[in-house]
């Protein structure tokens, strides 16, 4: 399988008055896996439909394998065809009159390639998403899960040099489409291929992805990888669409900070510590996000001499892995998922805290 980096330099995609992706610029490394997502209407199935050549943009550039497929200046607007790509839509697009074998040898035998060729491609492709003993079934006959491992078998078995997906597991049912995720990553390390994946499901993104663009209203809010984009939003709306995560403002206490650490009170009067990041501004009205993952609830006061403190317990809500604590803290409404297998009621008092690294710093 060969592979080709992708360059979007300044994208622009306008219907009529409408932008729909605003200048976007960003780049995947060759072999990488990346993700473009938001939440619908962002412009991230735009994007990538441009890069497929399905959608002809307003200006900006795409390169694919350092040669230019799309380019205002000058002019270059290469056929979706002859771009060596592939795409996985979210419908299977499945022929079901056609036996799973034939679904997909179908785009080798379109480009003409020796039927010994087909034959063992085909096998190979099969045995890759481990449907090689149903190459006879008839593909009308096959599950959703099996429906969507035909539609990733034809996507690669003639060897493009790039994958894209577009919202492949949403038809799926959430059991399955956990597992599928666990697959699809599996697959892009052994096919080792170039891909771009749109989602608007943060898990699936974090799942598969080596790095992800969020994107909302055609422009990029943030570029990372999972772990930067989660543990680090840029502002809040990352931290709020990127996870659960409590928005804490407050005034800056500079006589308190060292090492590169912010420190902020809140109108209540507590007083939060936490990292700055390298964005630590003049101004003296900061806001600060925290993980509802990262705050920790206990009965006795922690030992640690800082972001510790009461709190009462006002809602518990259940929920399977973990349960979740809706706590009055500070005059105000904070959330807690917790999955500690000691159960607190509603009504008791508890001690809130959490380590300075969890509160980041945002940007306004």
């Amino acid at each position: 399988m060969s592979q080709a980096a992708i360059e979007v330099r300044d994208l622009v995609v306008r219907y009529g008055a409408v932008v729909a992706v605003g200048g976007v610029t960003f780049s995947v490394g060759a072999g990488e896996h990346l993700t473009l997502l938001g939440p619908s209407g962002c412009g991230k199935t735009t994007t990538l439909r441009a890069i497929a050549g399905l959608e002809r943009p307003t200006s900006g550039e795409i390169r694919i394998g350092g040669s230019a497929v799309f380019s205002s200046s000058p002019r270059v607007n290469v056929p979706a065809e002859r771009r060596g790509l592939s795409m996985v839509f979210q419908s299977y697009a499945i022929w079901p009159h056609m036996s799973v074998f034939d679904n997909v040898a179908y785009g080798l035998r379109v480009r003409k390639r020796p039927e010994a060729e087909v034959t063992t491609r085909v096998r190979e492709a099969l045995d890759l998403v481990q449907l090689g003993a149903l190459g006879t079934r008839s593909a009308s006959k096959l599950s959703g899960g099996q429906q969507q491992r035909v539609a990733l078998a034809r996507a690669f078995v003639f060897s493009p040099s790039v994958l894209l997906f577009d919202e492949p597991l949403s038809n799926l049912d959430a059991k399955l489409r956990a597992e599928m995720r666990v697959e699809l990553k599996e697959l892009q390390r052994r096919l080792d291929i170039t891909s771009v994946y749109v989602t608007h499901d943060l898990e699936e993104a974090l799942a598969i992805s080596d790095r992800i663009v969020v994107m909302r209203d055609g422009v990029i809010e943030q570029v990372g990888t999972p772990a930067e984009i989660y543990d680090r939003p840029r502002n809040t709306f990352v931290a709020d669409f990127v996870g659960s995560a409590n928005l804490i403002r407050g005034r800056r206490r500079p006589d308190l900070e060292s090492d590169g650490k912010v420190v902020l009170e809140t109108e209540g009067g507590a007083v939060v510590h936490g990292s700055s990041l390298g964005r630590l501004e003049v101004g003296t009205e900061v806001l600060m996000a925290v993980r509802t993952v990262h705050l920790r609830l206990d009965r006795a006061r922690p030992l640690a001499s800082v972001n510790v403190w009461p709190a009462r317990i006002r809602q518990r809500v259940f929920q399977g892995d973990f349960t979740q604590y809706h706590l009055d803290w500070d005059g105000r409404r904070l959330i807690v998922r917790s999955a500690a297998s000691e159960a607190m009621a509603e009504g008791d008092e508890v001690f809130l805290s959490a380590e300075p690294r969890h509160f980041v710093l945002l940007e306004e």
